[in-house]
């Protein structure tokens, strides 16, 4: 459908984020609709790689109103199951998504945001961003990159561990996602993973439910005015799942210190080590994907907008961001956090609009 159509509110993007935040609005009696790219529910688990699993049990990664049923045999859900259940979400609570419809940009316009689609315009009192960060996956600049005659990947590229058998491949990252690709190719690959520091994992016994409750902490300490408790960063870096786990134990997953540059044929460190690659994967992290909030003019210098009530625009009051991190609300880019912060924007909204 193509045309000029009127709404109080559009949530942009239908994964978790936008899924939570039409739950709470649908709850509170608010007209909304939800504008989602992608051509089937899912959101970014549907791209993720095979051997993905959630860091937590169903049970704890469940969105407002329903809990995610387990997955027989898996203490940790895939990312299949977790589009399933997206899927069945949005299904259970007749969510009026639309897709696949692309937010070309958000632009003011008199009393209302005027939402360009290539579908069409809609104007609306209130605009939720949720359309996370894995759309715009960050590539450091590190010498050489252009140079590398071999295979670059970034984390949202990687599948299977099977496409590299017997090559060799560098995996650059310390974080969760860096630690778990190179635990499924430290098998049968010759690996070689880097980092920028030594890697810290959690305590075996630490999974999501832990680190929802310390970015929760440190949320209310900061807005108490109390001391930083440091949050997840206080507790390590990686989560322990158990393929991470074999493979640490085993003696698999050793890493050692980030080069300084590639050449044509692999990496070489400051000491004039080298080695040689056939493939080189940069879980090298993400940043928010906001072209589409472009023509508001709100960015600041590191690329985020200021919010206050952790997730309205401070210089645009009827744009909400949602799901983004931290900074839209403790744990709102996991399923188990963005709950409470979309009831929260929720609330706010419904008393905007009144």
């Amino acid at each position: 459908m193509t045309g000029d159509r009127h709404i109080q509110v559009v949530i942009v993007g239908g994964g978790q984020a936008g899924l939570a935040a039409g739950y709470h609005l649908r709850r509170l009696g608010v007209d909304f609709v939800i504008l989602d790219a992608q051509s089937g529910p899912g959101g970014a688990w549907q791209h993720a790689w095979d051997s993905l699993h959630l860091f937590s049990p169903a049970a704890f990664s469940s969105l407002p109103g329903r809990l995610m049923p387990p997955q027989a045999g898996e203490e940790y859900p895939d990312a299949e199951h977790v589009v399933a259940y997206l899927r069945a979400y949005e299904k259970r609570y007749e969510l009026p998504v639309e897709r696949p419809v692309r937010v070309h940009g958000v632009h003011r316009d008199g009393p209302a945001l005027r939402v360009e689609t290539d579908s069409g315009t809609w104007h609306a009192r209130v605009v939720i961003s949720a359309t996370g960060t894995w759309w715009r996956p960050f590539l450091p600049a590190v010498p050489g990159r252009s140079a590398f005659e071999g295979r670059q990947l970034h984390t949202v590229d990687y599948r299977r561990p099977q496409d590299f058998t017997g090559r060799r491949v560098i995996v650059v990252g310390g974080g969760n996602s860096g630690a778990q690709i190179a635990a499924d190719l430290a098998h049968d690959t010759h690996l070689t993973w880097v980092t920028q520091r030594p890697p810290r994992f959690l305590a075996d016994d630490i999974d999501g439910r832990a680190l929802f409750d310390a970015a929760t902490a440190r949320r209310r300490a900061l807005d108490e005015g109390s001391i930083d408790t440091g949050g997840v960063a206080s507790l390590g870096d990686i989560v322990a799942v158990p393929p991470v786990r074999e493979a640490r134990d085993r003696g698999l997953l050793k890493a050692g210190p980030m080069f300084s540059g590639l050449t044509p044929g692999g990496a070489e460190w400051a000491d004039g080590t080298r080695a040689e690659a056939d493939a080189i994967i940069w879980c090298t992290g993400f940043r928010p994907a906001l072209s589409h909030l472009a023509p508001l003019r709100l960015r600041g210098r590191r690329g985020h907008i200021a919010t206050a009530g952790t997730t309205r625009a401070v210089d645009e009051p009827r744009l909400h961001l949602l799901g983004y991190g931290d900074w839209t609300g403790p744990a709102s880019a996991t399923l188990i956090g963005v709950g409470r912060t979309a009831r929260d924007a929720a609330r706010q909204i419904r008393d905007f609009l009144r």
